[in-house]
């Protein structure tokens, strides 16, 4: 079997079409016909059946597919290995993180690590979805994630518990509540909210929840925005209330004129994880930088006790 055939594949399965798999791949139809008769040939049967709509996959179509998709995962971690052998300590890490853990630890462990290895790259995705994070890395398009994780990530996957990030309810220090030495969450529901979309939920459905499960009148969100930068800012200069990162609003309280209310009768601990692929590759550079948040770890929970 020709590797270059399976990639083909791949792309016919996509578009169900031979005629648009072919243009996508730039070759002629008769070529690519020749190449899915060299694959059927090789396996014993037919991977694909002609419909009026194009072509749709056999049952062994189907089952090729899945190993298709392994074997190009598998390809890609042998390329990268080769690369990294051959250029010693450098290389490309794809890392996968929630805002708040990006502009925290993350940025941090990141700096430790291009300032020990100057010839490495990195590319962070960040998205609050975990689920997204964890289909990008099985897909090998990234090669860890730092995420909140509350429930078991399933098969395939290492995961390793870092830290627990706490969610606080911050003010500007001119709010009301500022000089409130501690409040019940009873007391904040007149108040008015800024909170991030639907892709960036995490403290907003600990914030939704928690007034649910007390039988509270849902929180009245009056500013609804992808960026934290810009919520930080509206309720530094409004009497707008946020929710974030313990770590983040206290690095941002000093410069924006922040303060964190104290409410007594909520705790929203947020577990961070350290996830990658069982089977995958992993960079003399990935290896590292798993090493610098482990030790960030260490560092955190030894301030705990």
């Amino acid at each position: 079997m020709d590797l270059r055939d399976f990639d083909y594949f791949a792309v016919i399965a996509a578009h169900g079409h031979l005629g648009r798999a072919a243009e996508a791949l730039g070759l002629g139809q008769p070529a690519l016909s020749l190449s899915l008769r060299r694959l059927e040939n090789a396996a014993g049967a037919k991977v694909v059946k002609r419909t009026p709509k194009g072509v749709e996959l056999t049952d062994v179509g189907k089952a090729l597919l899945s190993h298709v998709d392994r074997l190009q995962i598998a390809r890609d971690d042998l390329a990268r290995e080769v690369s990294d052998l051959a250029h010693g300590y450098s290389g490309h890490l794809r890392i996968g993180t929630s805002p708040a853990i990006a502009n925290g630890l993350l940025a941090e462990a990141s700096s430790a690590l291009l300032k020990e290895a100057p010839r490495v790259t990195l590319d962070v995705a960040i998205t609050a979805t975990t689920s997204m994070l964890l289909a990008a890395l099985r897909k090998g398009e990234l090669d860890i994630i730092v995420p909140y994780m509350l429930k078991p990530s399933g098969e395939g996957v290492v995961r390793e518990p870092l830290w627990d990030d706490e969610f606080v309810v911050y003010a500007s220090v001119r709010h009301r509540l500022a000089k409130r030495r501690s409040v019940v969450l009873a007391d904040l529901v007149h108040e008015r909210w800024a909170a991030t979309r639907a892709s960036a939920i995490l403290a907003r459905q600990s914030l939704q929840t928690t007034f649910e499960e007390r039988g509270l009148p849902p929180p009245q969100i009056a500013l609804t925005s992808e960026l934290g930068e810009m919520n930080r800012r509206m309720v530094a200069t409004s009497d707008l209330l946020g929710v974030a990162s313990r770590r983040l609003v206290e690095h941002h309280a000093p410069r924006l004129g922040l303060k964190i209310i104290p409410v007594s009768d909520v705790n929203w601990v947020r577990p961070v994880f350290l996830v990658y692929r069982k089977d995958g590759y992993l960079s003399p550079v990935a290896k590292r930088l798993i090493e610098i948040l482990r030790a960030m770890a260490k560092e955190i929970a030894a301030k705990k006790q």
